[in-house]
C-alpha cells in the first residue's frame, strides 16, 4: 500500500451526536497533511481513531500498511504522536520522561537517542529538570521529542507549536521539515495555524461538524475560493461565507 494513511467512510457516534461523519481522505507516504477544523470539528476524534485509541462506529483506517482494527500494534509501534495539551508526568524529569518512552518503543541506544533529539529541540540544558517547572513552550518541545524518541514513519501532530515564540517555533517547523524529507516520515499536522499549514502541508483536509467540507492543495484551496491565505478560507468556511465547492 502506497499510501501511509487510507481513512473511508470513517464513522464515530456518541448516542445522538455524529463527532465524526463519513470522513474519507488518504495521505500518501513522505506527505505533510493537514487537518483542519474550528472547535469541535472533529479533528481530535480523527486522530484518537487513527491512533486506535478509540472505536470507529463505522468505516475503516488502515496506517502503513495495516488495517487498524485488526493489527494495530503493528502500526503503533511505527509511528508517534504530540500534543502539548497531553500533560507528562510532572515529577519526572525530562531525561525520565523520554527513557519511559523510549523503553516503551523498545529504542535502541536509547541514551545516545535521547541526548541527540534534545539537542536538536534545544533541551539539553533541561534534561534534569522535573516536567512539571517547565514553561508552556518548554513543554511543548518536550513533547515534540518524545514523539520522535522512536524514529517514527508517520507523526501525528496537534497543534506541534503551540506557546511557542516565533523564533523557536520557525526552527521547530524548519527541523520538522527536515526530519521529514530525510526519513520519508508522513506527517498529519492539525493546528490553527494557518501561516504553519501553508507553509508544511501539500494537502489540506478541512472538516466542520464532522464531515470534510473540502480539501485540496493550499493553492488549489486559495484559488477556488479566491483568498489571498488560507485564514480567510478557514473563516469563508467557518462562517458559511460561502458553501465548499
Amino acid at each position: 500500500m502506497s499510501d501511509a494513511i487510507r481513512v473511508s467512510g470513517l464513522t464515530k457516534r456518541y448516542g445522538e451526536t455524529l463527532a465524526v461523519d463519513d470522513v474519507s481522505f488518504a495521505a500518501a507516504r513522505g506527505q505533510t497533511i493537514g487537518l483542519l477544523g474550528g472547535n469541535g470539528a472533529g479533528k481530535t476524534t480523527t486522530i484518537a481513531m487513527l491512533m486506535g485509541l478509540l472505536i470507529p462506529t463505522a468505516g475503516s483506517i488502515h496506517v502503513l500498511g495495516h488495517d487498524m482494527a485488526r493489527d494495530r500494534f503493528a502500526a503503533l509501534a511505527r509511528m508517534n504522536f504530540s500534543s502539548p495539551y497531553v500533560a507528562l508526568p510532572a515529577r519526572l524529569s525530562v531525561a525520565e520522561n523520554l527513557r519511559v518512552y523510549g523503553h516503551l518503543y523498545g529504542v535502541r541506544g536509547l541514551e545516545a537517542r535521547i541526548r541527540e533529539v534534545a539537542g536538536e529541540l534545544d533541551l539539553l540544558d533541561l534534561l534534569e529538570r522535573p516536567a512539571g517547572q517547565l514553561s508552556a513552550g518548554q513543554k511543548t518541545r518536550v513533547a515534540l521529542a518524545k514523539s520522535l524518541i522512536n524514529r517514527p514513519e508517520l507523526l501525528l501532530l496537534d497543534e506541534p507549536t503551540a506557546s511557542l515564540d516565533p523564533d523557536t517555533g520557525d526552527m521547530v517547523r524548519s527541523w520538522l521539515e527536515r526530519y521529514r524529507a530525510a526519513s520519508g516520515c508522513t506527517i498529519l499536522l492539525a493546528s490553527h495555524n494557518m501561516a504553519e499549514v501553508e507553509r508544511m502541508c501539500s494537502h489540506v483536509v478541512m472538516l466542520k461538524q464532522g464531515r470534510i467540507v473540502d480539501q485540496g492543495s493550499p493553492g488549489d484551496l486559495l484559488s477556488r475560493y479566491g483568498r489571498d491565505d488560507l485564514e480567510e478560507v478557514f473563516l469563508d468556511i467557518a462562517r458559511n461565507r460561502r458553501e465548499s465547492i
